[in-house]
């Protein structure tokens, strides 16, 4: 049987198996964009380096090293859920908002509004007025905030100050933009518990880097003390030099999440954006599917092996070996074959009883040793004979000794 076709699925692959690996990438991707957003990257990386190191003790039978993390990978899942469990609420939250014509929020706020917001934000700082705002994205913020009080006014300059000013009640709390309208002021965010971000910045901080951390809100925070500017989003607290960043970010955060539609080119548009990611989780895909999908199918595969003599008395000559080679065939699931080579294969004789007299050697699986996961099915001939004589050089000395 040829091998090299035996060991392509491509050239077999069905319609089911594409839309499986393009599935397959879908999820990848969502994956690899989740874990680059949260915190939960490093947390990723640990568990793939433990996984890699299950299996070097696999590969290099250590048994007990392996049996050890096959008792951690039991309650793998249990793990993640315990790790996991806030990130796995935004990801169920995500698949309840989406549908197949995206979701997507009434509209984004206006470039007019943006400059009434940089402007107030402008004298905030100059004043050193603390204050807080969340710019929503498309994640809900209603499970992550507590408290405030329902306004629904347009965004303007002097609804911010009045809320604000050092005298309110709510001056304390966040401001929720959503669109151009002020829904809910003076609202309790969540905390940041990132000591590294926060050293020597106050609550309005924490709270602005908590709610970045759980959604894609931005948040723009005014310090009191300092009259500086600083953005949260994706889980970063960034001071910025000046006021004119504030408008280039906010500009940027809103061309993200709220794109304009253009015709005829959102397929492509969607293309080339993460490219790179869409392409590492495509390979991904296939990989897995390789090594899964036909990697599980049993297969059967010829070698022809050289046969080797071992243990050989000095005082014997190995003279013919008949045959010099035999074939062996082997049988098991296809991704065992995938980084194995049979010309690594040897048929190793144990000729120890040979100076007894025997001359013919019948063949097992102990002689052949395959990897693990591959099993011996035939090996054709099942015997071995080879001739051996008298070595003259070691029978020399002997008659030196006599002599």
């Amino acid at each position: 049987m040829n091998g090299s076709l035996v060991l392509n699925p491509f050239l077999t692959i069905s319609l089911a198996e594409v839309i499986d690996i393009f599935c397959v990438a879908i999820m990848l991707y969502v994956a690899i964009v989740w874990t680059q957003r949260t915190r939960a990257l490093f947390v990723v990386r640990g568990i793939l380096i433990l996984g890699a190191i299950f299996l070097i003790a696999r590969y290099f039978d250590l048994q007990m090293t392996a049996w050890l993390f096959q008792g951690f990978f039991a309650v793998f899942l249990i793990m993640i859920v315990v790790i996991f469990q806030e990130e796995l609420r935004q990801i169920f939250e995500h698949i309840a908002l989406w549908s197949f014509t995206g979701h997507r929020r009434a509209a984004a706020l206006q470039e007019s509004y943006i400059d009434i917001l940089i402007r107030t934000v402008a004298d905030f700082a100059r004043d050193h007025i603390g204050a807080l705002v969340v710019i929503t994205g498309k994640d809900p913020l209603e499970r992550h905030v507590s408290g405030g009080i329902p306004i629904n006014g347009k965004l303007s300059e002097p609804l911010l100050k009045s809320i604000f000013d050092p005298h309110s009640p709510g001056h304390d709390g966040a401001v929720v933009l959503e669109n151009n309208t002020i829904s809910r002021f003076a609202v309790h965010l969540p905390l940041s518990k990132d000591t590294q971000q926060l050293a020597h910045v106050g609550t309005r901080h924490s709270a602005a880097l908590g709610i970045a951390e759980l959604t894609d809100a931005i948040s723009v925070v005014v310090s009191e003390e300092r009259g500086e500017v600083s953005i949260a989003r994706d889980g970063r607290l960034i001071k910025l030099r000046n006021i004119q960043e504030l408008g280039a970010v906010l500009k940027r955060f809103l061309e993200e999440k709220f794109p304009a539609p253009k015709k005829n080119t959102l397929l492509l548009q969607y293309a080339r954006e993460n490219w790179m990611l869409k392409l590492i989780a495509f390979s991904l895909a296939i990989g897995f599917w390789y090594i899964y999908v036909p990697g599980s199918k049993l297969v059967e595969l010829t070698y022809q092996v050289p046969v080797v003599v071992d243990n050989l008395d000095p005082d014997l000559k190995l003279g013919e070996v008949q045959p010099s080679s035999v074939s062996v065939k082997l049988a098991g699931p296809r991704r065992a074959f995938y980084l194995f080579s049979g010309k690594k294969l040897r048929v190793k004789v144990d000729a120890t009883l040979a100076a007894l007299g025997r001359r013919t050697f019948p063949l097992t699986e102990a002689d052949i040793r395959p990897p693990k996961d591959i099993a011996l099915v035939e090996i054709n001939p099942p015997v071995v004979r080879i001739a051996v004589e008298k070595n003259a050089q070691a029978a020399a000395p002997e008659k030196n000794l006599t002599q």
